[in-house]
């Protein structure tokens, strides 16, 4: 007896997204961003298909308090203040002559909460116009309260 198996190829009419809730508070940067970036981009469904966006969204709530890996420094208002939060850098130009900028980890903590699994997840997904689709399904909020109550997001599978 022989068994005939199917490819099945996903249409992006018939992807249906789901909504997910993940809390960011005491999470290893690059683990989180890891499990958002398989959800973002659909892996873990059985239709996943890479050249459409089958992903689904994820609202992230207490992004202000991630953390990195590594050993413990002392910190007067962040617990979880690491040695890879102090020495990790983040650079972008801003276009001008001399514009190249660097910010550590800590400084782009206490400025921008949000922007340090930002980058994570974004430099996790594709580098192209489906990446960019896919990283507007991610929702990220330094504090524990979002506006996605209506979507009834789910825990966000492990």
């Amino acid at each position: 007896m022989q068994t005939v198996q199917k490819t099945t190829v996903a249409k992006k009419e018939e992807v249906v997204a789901d909504w997910y809730l993940v809390d960011a508070k005491d999470a290893i940067v690059g683990r989180l961003a890891t499990r958002i970036a398989v959800v973002l981009m659909g892996k873990h469904k059985p239709i996943y298909t890479p050249h459409v966006d089958c992903g689904d969204f994820v609202v992230v709530t207490n992004c202000d308090r991630v953390r990195f890996s590594g050993k413990k420094l002392s910190h007067d208002e962040n617990p979880n203040f690491t040695k890879k939060m102090a020495t990790k850098e983040y650079d972008y130009y801003t276009g001008y002559p001399g514009g190249h900028r660097v910010n550590t980890g800590a400084e782009l903590l206490e400025q921008k909460p949000t922007k340090i699994l930002e980058e994570a997840v974004r430099r996790m997904l594709p580098k192209n116009k489906l990446g960019r689709k896919m990283l507007k399904k991610l929702k990220l909020y330094a504090g524990s309260s979002h506006p996605h109550q209506a979507q009834s997001p789910q825990d966000l599978p492990s």
